[in-house]
């Protein structure tokens, strides 16, 4: 039982973690960027490491929030921290604290006589003291999910100002843990201990330290819950669920567009992902990929593609230059025999184009409403470029090619997986990209949902087929 909890436990938090690259220490800002990822990668394993003891040693929540504040400081070198948790009554309360954490109000002078030593009187305050979402600098991260970094905590009027010295806050970091974009509570690191205000790279360390957090506390609760109910291949049923919480629960609303995305596993676990980022006012990223291999390996890689991608997505504004950065990242990562096969484009409504670039993957297909004849026509229009992890960085870099499209009113454009058109008949016959073209060219000018439907019983029509022999993901956007 120990060994399925902790290989649960270990993908859990492997999946939406491994390779989240945080904060290195104050003194490697100095250093080139390979170094500084390196020491970074060792912060992550660490406090992934433990997050898997925790989740393995069957901890309670509150034990787990106790683990999750002692690594913080470990991972950050700050000299206090605090776990708030979001209560059902929308109130904010200490559930864990490490080191002389400042309490959020002023200290009644009446309550500091009851107790022997200043610790236990600074976790007593925090633990018993309640205070409302919004409230303070924690209320607020509360309140909108978003983390805040105080630089300097003496001029800012959020802070409480303490008559204790030891308790004055110089500097701190609070980011929200949450889980499907709802708060759990908030993570929050105090006063660095070489007495400098926290950088923005202390800053991300903490921010994503908490996601984690927020992802260990899930899987405590929901691996309690499977262990209970008893329930028949729970690893591999944990790992679906937590795969497919990878993909996108909405996709993103722009005036003029309309996105819609299938997602079909062939396996309990599959090795697709494709995801929607939004990048500024009317652009935003699509990414469609596949993983090579099936099962609990392929969903680690994926996971480890997609954490890498959101990170430097925002970063650069060319799709080459994000999946260099990718392939950068992953590439030394990989076991020997996995890469990944990956489209991702830009999507610029303000301009009218889609700049796209190819690591490997399958042509994306075009259907504009009126080409260069005159006409409606269609096309799969190709670019360079090899999988990610599958080459050295240096030939990677060197292959990949960038294309831009034109995206007018009533263009249609699709990203797809092999799976789609790979599938076979009775007969062995491939559906084809051609049959994908007739159908996208027959059905351009519905609505993009009766376009995917139409796609999808196109192909069982064709195969014969609902389950089918490999992963297929569809992400069609059309311009109206």
């Amino acid at each position: 039982m120990l060994q399925i909890l902790l290989g649960l436990a270990l993908l859990g938090v492997a999946i939406l973690g491994w390779l989240y690259y945080k904060e290195a220490k104050r003194s490697a800002e100095n250093l080139g960027w390979a170094e500084l990822v390196e020491q970074e990668k060792l912060i992550v394993v660490d406090f992934m490491h433990d997050m898997v003891q925790a989740l393995g040693e069957g901890l309670s929540k509150e034990e787990l929030f106790q683990r999750i504040a002692h690594a913080s400081i470990v991972s950050t070198g700050a000299l206090s921290s605090c776990v708030f948790e979001k209560t059902d009554r929308n109130l904010m309360r200490g559930v864990a604290v490490e080191g002389l954490f400042p309490p959020h109000r002023p200290i009644p002078e009446k309550v500091q006589a009851k107790l022997s030593t200043r610790a236990k009187f600074i976790e007593s305050v925090l633990r018993s003291e309640e205070f409302p979402v919004g409230e303070g600098i924690v209320g607020k991260v509360a309140q909108t999910g978003r983390a805040e970094m105080v630089a300097d905590g003496k001029n800012d009027p959020r802070i409480v100002k303490h008559d204790d010295p030891a308790l004055a806050i110089s500097s701190i970091i609070c980011a929200p843990i949450s889980f499907r974009n709802e708060v759990i509570g908030v993570l929050s690191v105090c006063n660095s201990s070489d007495g400098r205000p926290f950088s923005e790279t202390d800053f991300s360390v903490v921010q994503s330290l908490a996601e984690q957090a927020g992802m260990a506390i899930h899987n405590n609760e929901f691996l309690t819950l499977l262990f209970e109910r008893k329930q028949i291949d729970v690893d591999l049923q944990l790992a679906r669920s937590i795969q497919l919480m990878l993909l996108p629960q909405e996709l993103p609303e722009h005036e003029g567009v309309e996105i819609e995305a299938r997602y079909v596993s062939s396996h309990t676990i599959g090795g697709d992902l494709y995801d929607v980022i939004e990048l500024e006012d009317d652009v935003f990223g699509i990414a469609v990929a596949d993983v090579s291999g099936k099962g609990i390996p392929a969903s680690i890689v994926m996971a480890m593609c997609r954490t890498n991608l959101r990170r430097v997505a925002t970063i650069f504004s060319s799709p080459a230059k994000t999946l260099k950065a990718v392939n950068d990242a992953i590439a030394g990562e990989l076991r020997e025999g996995f890469y990944i096969t990956m489209l991702y484009s830009i999507v610029d409504l303000n301009k009218g184009e889609i700049r796209y670039a190819r690591a490997g993957h399958e042509s994306p297909l075009v259907c504009h409403a009126r080409g260069e004849s005159g006409v409606a026509e269609a096309e799969f229009p190709r670019s360079e470029g090899m999988p990610v992890g599958l080459v050295d960085p240096l030939l990677f870099d060197e292959v990949i090619e960038e294309k831009r499209l034109d995206f007018n009113q009533g263009d249609v454009f699709v990203a797809y997986t092999d799976g789609l058109t790979e599938t076979t008949n009775s007969v062995d016959k491939e559906f084809s990209s051609a049959r994908l073209a007739d159908v996208v060219m027959t059905l351009r000018t519905r609505p993009v949902v009766e376009i995917n439907d139409g796609i999808l019983d196109s192909l069982e029509r064709f195969s014969g087929k609902r389950q089918y022999g490999d992963d297929l993901t569809l992400v069609t956007i059309k311009r109206v």
